[in-house]
């Protein structure tokens, strides 16, 4: 697509009516097309952003970076964006990408005015997007653009007239979370911190920051916390925006002076090398909804250190580490399925991204956030699994320096409801496993047995069926879930969950009842493990079938986060490559969800995390190629591809037969090539020899 803003930097203005045609063109298609094409052009990152259907913006986003810019509109939810509404407040720098609690971030509100008149009104055109770059032009003829790099970003005006500037609100967040601020005023400058309550107002971070507007004419406070930077007197007015955790003198070495064409390509590039490690081939609907669901799997959380390893710890302290630190967590939920999903396609970062979740101890980690945390987040919980997960997935955790931090927490587990009891023995598995790993048996065994607690847990709220609010979203002090979603939640021990069920075959009906009664709830997370457990059992085929329909197909949904089943039920696709792309209520949190359509589209799920084993189903791609970036890849290929084939006939790894429904993580890393046959009817004996079932061993 022609890219209509940049021509005006600096040269001949195109017809208003030209750039508002090309500008349609582009809304309308739904796609983000350019001269050279690329897995960028796959990108929909409108996808989600209307209503409580997956809370996502359309900023210009980074990996892993926690400086984005995007727009603020009037409505809006979470994000602060909403795609049907057209008047604008202005932009922010930061955005907790699909998370509850009515949002967070939002921070340092910059607004293009029009003679110094701070109540301007934006009302969209047009707007247009794609990795790495937003802009919008507005019927009073102001057009705006912004690009952005690693806590860096760019933005750039133009304006009708000459008498311009910019309106900055330094107090502005999502939603009305301000602290405090302190800053220093420059004639074309304004430097210093933020603090901001996180999600759901649990703690405090704080942003320093440094925005110079080159050749701005000054600088004049007008309220609290809030300015007007007068313009140049040219049509034309640019700010720069550095962010860090650490300081206001990092935050301007953030500054470039790359131009805007230079910062908006090296974003694009960066983008075609994270999403350049899986290659699908397939129907083109399919790929552009998996590669707009990968690359907002990339964006949390965010590298905090510095380039030299400066960092500012969760207790506010500074300190140093010889590898990248990160921040902004939602491990409660992404803990199923984005940090796998790292773990396996990017392991560079994942590597990383453990031993920041390990670093988090000796600072004072909380469940929630601390009082200085150095970027947004939300929380930790569960982060002995993903330590646990990372250890047994070859990656180099310092579980030993942590061990006595670990067993503090699990001192504080909390088992006040069903949910939570079935939750901490979890953890209490993971920490029995890693001890196990640390050589300390005794402790080891003490965990463990308060792990299989779980099984009094179970009988006494799940066993029993009969009871009146089974399907009742949140009785008994459930979190988020009912009696019937959170009765399968012992995935570290699957086989002990059968035995509690009646075994085997009375395990199968009760699943096969769950199902068919539309109890399953893709709107949240206590259940997204259910679909694949049918790959524990004699019927896998199951499991293949279900997959296919949640991932492509109408299914009937009858519960969200603010009913109980029979109200409203949704019958339709769960996703869609659409601003309404999602359940209502079904939000992102922080890559969660689309994290979860990646990998059962690539035909891979985590069979427990903790366990480094993934079940098989169909892909619903003809091939793919995972590059693990070591000159090492994994090929996945469908013999017999119809896109309706959802059940395996047989399979190959490397040439010989396999008869088991599972890989290691070791041998998709080390490489090589998995041939799956499929048919639209299901091999009742493939996938139930040799299998994989959770377990204890005692």
């Amino acid at each position: 697509m022609f890219n209509y803003l940049s021509r005006f930097r600096g040269k001949k203005i195109l017809s208003l009516a030209l750039i508002a045609s090309l500008a349609t063109a582009c809304q309308e298609s739904g796609t983000n097309q350019s001269k050279s094409s690329g897995l960028t052009d796959h990108v929909n990152v409108f996808l989600g952003t209307s209503g409580d259907h997956g809370q996502m913006s359309p900023s210009a986003a980074y990996p892993f970076s926690m400086l984005s810019i995007g727009p603020i509109t009037t409505p809006h939810i979470h994000t602060g964006y909403e795609y049907y509404a057209k008047k604008y407040e202005g932009f922010v720098h930061t955005h907790l990408e699909g998370v509850g609690c009515t949002g967070a971030g939002g921070n340092i509100l910059i607004k293009p005015i029009l003679n110094d008149d701070q109540q301007t009104s934006l009302i969209r055109k047009n707007q247009q997007a794609n990795p790495g770059y937003y802009s919008v032009n507005f019927e009073n003829g102001i057009q705006a653009e912004m690009t952005v790099a690693h806590n860096y970003g760019q933005h750039h005006y133009h304006f009708p007239e000459l008498q311009n500037g910019l309106f900055v609100d330094l107090s502005f967040t999502q939603p009305r979370r301000f602290v405090a601020e302190e800053h220093h005023l420059t004639k074309d400058a304004i430097s210093g911190w933020i603090d901001t309550q996180t999600t759901c107002s649990a703690g405090v971070y704080r942003i320093y920051d440094y925005l110079q507007i080159p050749g701005a004419a000054e600088i004049d406070s007008v309220a609290d916390h809030q300015f007007i930077v007068k313009g140049n007197g040219t049509e034309e007015l640019n700010a720069q925006i550095g962010f860090s955790s650490v300081s206001t003198e990092y935050a301007q070495a953030q500054i470039t002076q790359k131009d805007f064409e230079e910062v908006k390509a090296e974003a694009r590039a960066e983008w075609e090398k994270l999403l350049g490690h899986v290659k699908v081939d397939g129907e083109k609907d399919r790929v552009d909804l998996f590669y707009s669901l990968l690359y907002r799997a990339l964006q949390a959380p965010y590298q905090v250190s510095e380039d030299d390893g400066v960092y500012r710890a969760i207790d506010g302290s500074i300190q140093q580490s010889p590898t990248p630190i990160y921040n902004g967590w939602a491990i409660w939920d992404n803990y199923r399925e984005q940090l796998p999903m790292l773990s396996l396609l990017y392991p560079d970062h994942f590597d990383d991204i453990a031993k920041s979740i390990a670093n988090l101890y000796p600072y004072g980690k909380k469940n929630w956030a601390t009082m200085h945390e150095p970027s947004p987040t939300v929380r930790t919980e569960h982060a002995l699994v993903v330590l646990l997960d990372a250890w047994k997935k070859g990656y180099d955790v310092p579980l030993a320096d942590i061990k006595d931090y670990l067993l503090k927490e699990a001192e504080t587990l909390d088992y006040g409801a069903p949910d939570k009891a079935l939750e901490s023995s979890y953890d209490c598995w993971a920490l029995s496993e890693i001890l196990k790993t640390l050589g300390d048996s005794e402790l080891s065994k003490k965990y463990l047995d308060r792990a299989l607690e779980y099984k009094n847990y179970w009988l006494k709220d799940f066993a029993d069926l009969s009871k009146n609010d089974i399907d009742r979203m949140q009785a008994r002090g459930l979190y988020q879930g009912t009696i019937w979603q959170y009765r399968w939640f012992v995935p570290f021990d699957v086989a002990g969950l059968k035995e509690l069920a009646g075994g085997e075959d009375a395990f199968i009906s009760q699943l096969d009842h769950f199902f068919n009664e539309n109890d399953y709830n893709h709107a949240n997370q206590p259940d997204l493990q259910v679909p694949g457990m049918y790959n524990a059992t004699k019927e896998p085929w199951k499991s293949q079938k279900l997959y296919r329909e949640l991932l492509l197909d109408t299914v009937v949904q009858c519960y969200f986060n603010d009913n109980s089943k029979g109200v409203d039920p949704y019958v339709g696709r769960i996703y869609q490559n659409q601003p309404r792309a999602y359940l209502r209520t079904m939000d992102d949190d922080a890559g969660t969800m689309s994290s979860w359509f990646v990998m059962r589209s690539m035909g891979l799920s985590p069979a427990n995390i903790g366990d480094p084993v993934y079940y098989l189903t169909a892909p619903v791609f003809k091939e793919i190629t995972i590059d693990f970036g070591n000159g090492k890849s994994f090929k996945i290929k469908v013999k017999n591809y119809q896109k309706d084939n959802y059940y395996i006939q047989k399979a190959s790894l490397n040439g010989k037969p396999l008869m088991r429904n599972w890989l290691t993580q070791k041998e998709l890393s080390t490489g090589g090539e998995l041939i799956l046959e499929t048919s639209d009817t299901p091999n009742k004996h493939w996938g139930t020899e040799n299998q994989w079932i959770s377990h204890i061993d005692r």
